[in-house]
């Protein structure tokens, strides 16, 4: 892989649409989500102006799964709602060891020496989540968990230098990526059913003959109002010390000795809503709290203002 100066337009239709002779969602998109794939080992390459990168998984496989994130019988691993025409389908990807490593290029804007940055974390897993319209199987929302259980992660001061000016030379391509989805993003328009209480969930969803609206229900419980990413980290020991080798001159001449410092965190998130809206409602986000409210009428406040001054000039 390789970082664009540019985005690339999307991609359109699905390829597999297209393959089966169809414009819609149908048996062909059927078929290749129910698949269970398993590879011992995969490498990814990524090349950049500053870095390149690899990451290295083995024994990952993917396969489907209800919305509880079980597998089950291929039928309740996607929802479909005729009404709103859309699906939602849930993936999962599990692997046994990951190991990631970056490194300075010879003609990036990186010091010209530099320490590699590496990680190794084990038994890790990804939960994908898609909403799709079934005319065209374009993607309209997606939802993306990666789950690690305890890692562990020793880090020199030069490495976490390096590390920063690695995500600072991605974060201009990210920008103008982001920057294409929002303008290519739907406005958020379309007319949808109220969320169901939780009285109102649909027990059965594929017994039976279920009536439009408790299928609307069971799809309104699991839709995805927004894309989203989201890391979980279970248990997180940080070591940060300094480089020895490159300071030990220094240090016995100062009198001086290296140090480090240890951090850990538990239950560690992170949550990016890339299409948010200022002043939109949040309850639908994973860690919602009351707490939040406050900081919804803040922006909501805050939005006020800036079109009022907008509508004056």
């Amino acid at each position: 892989m390789r970082t664009c100066e540019e985005p690339r337009p999307p991609n359109g239709q699905s390829p597999i649409a297209l393959a089966a002779g169809q414009s819609e969602y149908g048996f062909a998109e059927k078929v290749v989500e129910g698949m269970f794939i398993v590879v011992n080992s995969i490498t990814i390459k990524i090349h950049s102006k500053a870095f390149h990168a690899s990451f290295e998984l083995w024994q990952l496989q993917g396969y489907s799964v209800n919305p509880n994130w079980q597998q089950s019988d291929l039928r309740l691993t996607r929802i479909t709602d005729p009404h709103r025409g859309e699906v939602l389908t849930f993936k999962e990807l599990t692997w046994q060891t990951l190991r990631i490593e970056a490194d300075a290029t010879d003609n990036g804007d990186q010091d010209p020496v530099t320490t590699p940055l590496r990680l190794i974390t084990n038994q890790g897993r990804i939960q994908i989540s898609l909403k799709r319209r079934t005319k065209d199987c374009n993607v309209v929302a997606s939802k993306l968990m990666f789950l690690l259980d305890d890692l562990l992660w020793v880090l020199t001061d030069s490495q976490l230098k390096a590390m920063m000016k690695y995500a600072e030379s991605l974060s201009e391509a990210m920008e103008k990526s982001a920057q294409q989805r929002k303008s290519l993003a739907p406005e958020s328009v379309q007319v949808t059913p109220p969320a169901p209480s939780a009285q109102q969930s649909w027990a059965q969803p594929f017994g039976g003959s279920p009536s439009p609206s408790s299928i609307g229900q069971y799809f309104d419980k699991h839709d995805m109002k927004e894309s989203s990413y989201h890391l979980l980290i279970s248990r997180l020991d940080l070591h940060i010390c300094d480089d020895s080798h490159a300071r030990e001159a220094g240090a016995l001449k100062h009198g001086m000795l290296g140090g480090a410092i240890q951090l850990t965190f538990r239950r560690m998130a992170f949550d990016y809503y890339p299409f948010h809206r200022a002043g939109d409602a949040c309850k639908h986000w994973v860690r919602y709290s009351e707490a939040m409210e406050t900081r919804g009428q803040w922006a909501r406040k805050l939005v006020s203002e800036f079109q009022s001054k907008i509508e004056k000039l």
